[in-house]
C-alpha cells in the first residue's frame, strides 16, 4: 500500500485492486466487528455486568466521545494519508472488539469500548471522505446504496453464524467477539498489503473548514446524530429489557434488518439519484416521525412485541436513506473541502451523542415512552429543514434561501 498511484490511473489495475473494490472490502470488513459487537452488547452488559438503563446510557456516551472528537482526523491527515489512517482505524476496531469479553466490569467495558470507538469513528470519518472523493457524482447514490448492501451482506453472514451456532455449540461471548474482531483485523491487514495508496485528483485542505453556505448540512447532521442515538441506544435495549429477547432472538431481528437493507439499499440509492436528495430526506423524516410516535405508544398504550419488532425493522430501513445527506454535501462542496468537512460533520453529528444517551438514560428510568417522543420531535425538525434543500443543489444553490443571499457589491 505504500506505493502511491493517482486515482485516474487506477483503471489500469486489475478489478480487485481498484479503489471502488477497496471501498467494498472496507464496507464488508467494518460491520463484521461492529455489528457483532452491537448484536451481543445488550445481552452481554445485562447478563454479565448487570447494567440498567442509566448504565447503558453512560456506556453509549463514552462510546460517542471519539465521534465528537473526529475533528482530530484533520490533524492526523497532516502526517498520514487518509487511506492509511482509515485502515489503521479499522485494525484498531477489530482488535478492540476481539478483546471485549475479557473485560466484564463497568470500568473494563468502558475502556475497551472507548478503544473500539476510536477505531470505528475515525474509520467512518475517513471512509465517508474517501467515498465522496473517489466516486463520480453521477453514480454516487447508486454505488453508495450498493456499498450499504455489501456491508449488510457481510453482517448477514456473521449473524447467521451466531443464530446457528450460539446454542448449538454453546458459544460464549468471548468466542464470538474474538472471531468477529479477528476477521475484521485480518481484512484490514490484507488491505494494507494488497492495495496501492490512491491519490485523489483534488488535494484536501488540512485544517478545520466551516463555511456559512454549508449551514443546512451541519444542522441536519446534528439532528441526525441526536435522532440516531435514541434509536441505537434505546430501541434495542427495549427489546431485551421489556420483552426479554435473548441473544439469538435479537440477532434474528438484526438478520431481518440486513436482508431488508440488501434488497432496498440499492433501490434507495437509485431513488435518490432519480428523485433528488430533498424528496428522499423528506420521505425518511416523515416515516421516522410515525415510527417514533408508535414506539412511544408501546409504553403509553401497552402495544405488544410484534409491533415493536416491526417498528425496529422499519426504523432501520429508513436510516438507509441517510446516504442522501452524503450526496447532498458532495453536490454543494468545493472538492478540496471534502476531507476536513467530513471530520467537522462527524463531530457535529456526535455533539448530542456525548450527553444525550446519559441524560435520556435517566429519563428512561422514569418514562421510556418520553424518550421516543423526544426522537419524534427531532425528526419533525429534520423534516422541516429538509424542505429547504433545492431540487438540484450545487455551489451557490445550497438551500432554497440561497436565492435571497445578498449579491456581492460590484468591484470598483
Amino acid at each position: 500500500m505504500w506505493r502511491s498511484l493517482a486515482i485516474v490511473l487506477a483503471r489500469d489495475l486489475p478489478l480487485w485492486r481498484r479503489p471502488v473494490t477497496l471501498l467494498f472490502l472496507m464496507a464488508a470488513a467494518m460491520p463484521i466487528a461492529f455489528a457483532t459487537w452491537s448484536a451481543l452488547l445488550n445481552n452481554f452488559v445485562i447478563e454479565v455486568a448487570g447494567f440498567d438503563g442509566s448504565d447503558i446510557g453512560w456506556l453509549h456516551t463514552v462510546r460517542e466521545i471519539p465521534g465528537f472528537l473526529a475533528v482530530g482526523v484533520i490533524a492526523l491527515i497532516m502526517v498520514m494519508h487518509e487511506q492509511v489512517l482509515g485502515l489503521v482505524a479499522l485494525l484498531l476496531l477489530g482488535v478492540a472488539t476481539a478483546l471485549t469479553a475479557f473485560f466484564p466490569s463497568m470500568a473494563g467495558i468502558l475502556t475497551i469500548t472507548m478503544l473500539s470507538s476510536i477505531g470505528f469513528h475515525y474509520y467512518e470519518t475517513v471512509n465517508q471522505s474517501l467515498q465522496l472523493q473517489w466516486l463520480p457524482k453521477a453514480r454516487a447514490p447508486q454505488i453508495l446504496g450498493l456499498l450499504m448492501a455489501a456491508g449488510s451482506a457481510a453482517t448477514l453472514v456473521a449473524y447467521v453464524a451466531i443464530v446457528l451456532t450460539w446454542e448449538a455449540l454453546g458459544l460464549g461471548y468471548a468466542h464470538v467477539y474474538v472471531i468477529a474482531g479477528g476477521l475484521t483485523a485480518a481484512l484490514a491487514v490484507f488491505a494494507m498489503l494488497a492495495y496501492p495508496r490512491f491519490d485523489a485528483p483534488h488535494p484536501q485542505i488540512k485544517r478545520i473548514v466551516l463555511r456559512r453556505r454549508y449551514w443546512l448540512y451541519y444542522v441536519l447532521q446534528f439532528l441526525s446524530g441526536a435522532r440516531r442515538q435514541i434509536f441505537v441506544v434505546f430501541a434495542g435495549f427495549m427489546m431485551v429489557e421489556r420483552f426479554g429477547f435473548e441473544v439469538h432472538e435479537v440477532t434474528a431481528l438484526f438478520l431481518i434488518n440486513l436482508v431488508a437493507n440488501m434488497i432496498f439499499a440499492p433501490l434507495m440509492g437509485g431513488a435518490v439519484g432519480r428523485f433528488g436528495e430533498r424528496a428522499a430526506l423528506v420521505f425518511e423524516y416523515a416515516g421516522l416521525i410515525v415510527v417514533f410516535l408508535a414506539y412511544g405508544g408501546i409504553y403509553y398504550f401497552g402495544w405488544g412485541v410484534v409491533l415493536a419488532a416491526t417498528l425496529y425493522v422499519v426504523d432501520h430501513m429508513f436510516f438507509a436513506l441517510a446516504l442522501a445527506l452524503k450526496t447532498y454535501f458532495q453536490k454543494i462542496a468545493d472538492p478540496g473541502d471534502i476531507a476536513p468537512t467530513a471530520a467537522v460533520a462527524f463531530t457535529i453529528n456526535h455533539i448530542a451523542a456525548v450527553f444525550l444517551p446519559a441524560g435520556l438514560g435517566y429519563l428512561w428510568l422514569v418514562s421510556p415512552g418520553a424518550v421516543f417522543m423526544a426522537a419524534a420531535g427531532i425528526a419533525t425538525a429534520s423534516l422541516l429543514l429538509a424542505m429547504l434543500i433545492p431540487r438540484h443543489p450545487e455551489p451557490g444553490n445550497e438551500t432554497l434561501l440561497s436565492r435571497y443571499r445578498q449579491a456581492p457589491a460590484p468591484a470598483e
